[in-house]
């Protein structure tokens, strides 16, 4: 019997949420994770801040209703955040993301998602699979940035 698509989605957030923490701690430097350089605009330390606000806006206070207040600006203005410090956060998001799609059911797939995020309206599902390449592109980003910045 084939997953459904909340499970399907929800494994999908667990994996690339931990391939962010592995990411983010297989830097050998920490400082390079804040790294700019050239036509690198963001560092990986902002891409992952800016991951953390968007599952935690998105998913964490839409779906799992958690009260959490973004401030977008500062997932890109914060700099020097240690490593164990953005290591919590991910796993704090990690465990919101799974606690708020578990509040999904099937049938809610096909409502109308809360928030006008795009210029018009969609589903959950179409908004959750958004979210879902979302983190993979930025995930992306953090690897090449970290094998072309972290080359000690």
């Amino acid at each position: 019997m084939a997953a459904s698509v909340i499970t399907t989605i929800k494994t999908l957030f667990e994996r690339d949420l931990n391939k962010l923490k592995q990411e983010i701690e297989t830097y050998r430097d920490e400082l390079n994770i804040w790294h700019i350089e050239g036509n690198i605009a963001n560092s990986a330390g902002n891409l992952c801040l800016h991951l953390i606000g968007n599952l935690n806006t998105y998913v964490g206070a839409q779906i799992g209703k958690t009260g959490y207040v973004r401030n977008r600006p500062e997932e890109f203005a914060l700099k020097d955040i240690p490593r164990a410090e953005l290591i919590k956060q991910i796993d704090g998001t990690i465990g919101v993301v799974s606690e708020a799609l578990d509040r999904l059911t099937e049938k809610n797939l096909d409502e109308e998602y809360p928030m006008l995020v795009f210029e018009k309206k969609t589903t959950y599902a179409f908004f959750l699979v958004h979210l879902t390449t979302h983190l993979a592109y930025h995930l992306g980003q953090i690897n090449y940035h970290r094998r072309l910045i972290d080359r000690i």
